[in-house]
């Protein structure tokens, strides 16, 4: 897990190629304009979606991985908590291949971070995070899916 400024992941380019990809689409896009839904950037490696995210409290919040991607989660309008657990840590749970996902419901995570709007979290395979806590109803936010 990698917690920063947006403007600091052109420094984590080198762990994964597919980064700078991200870093110019950001340079080319804003964010707060950008309507909801998918962004095709490079195909099924590379894309990112946008959405408006119902606030939840960290009881409702689930615990996620994915195997094949990596998250990078950018709040835009409104600070954003991700709960956190690291997945040797997690309970066995069943695997949906096809989007890429295994949820843990009613789990408490081990920490929790909280990212400003300007903040990403960056979450790899390892990591369990559970994405969404807020103290809004309602927050609009990016997660640029990048294949691990």
């Amino acid at each position: 897990m990698i917690i920063d400024k947006i403007e600091n992941l052109k420094n984590y380019a080198q762990v994964n190629p597919l980064f700078a990809k991200v870093v110019e689409f950001i340079q080319q896009h804003d964010l707060n304009t950008l309507e909801p839904g998918k962004y095709e950037i490079e195909g099924k490696d590379l894309f990112v979606n946008v959405q408006m995210a119902k606030g939840k409290t960290p009881d409702q919040a689930v615990i996620e991985t994915h195997n094949k991607m990596i998250d990078i989660q950018i709040p835009i309008t409104a600070a954003e908590t991700f709960g956190y657990t690291q997945r040797d840590l997690l309970p066995q749970a069943e695997y949906n291949a096809e989007k890429d996902i295994t949820k843990i419901p009613d789990l408490a995570a081990d920490s929790y971070i909280t990212c400003q709007p300007g903040m990403m979290a960056i979450f790899f395979p390892q990591d369990g995070h559970a994405p969404c806590i807020s103290g809004v109803a309602e927050l609009k936010k990016a997660i640029f899916k990048v294949k691990a």
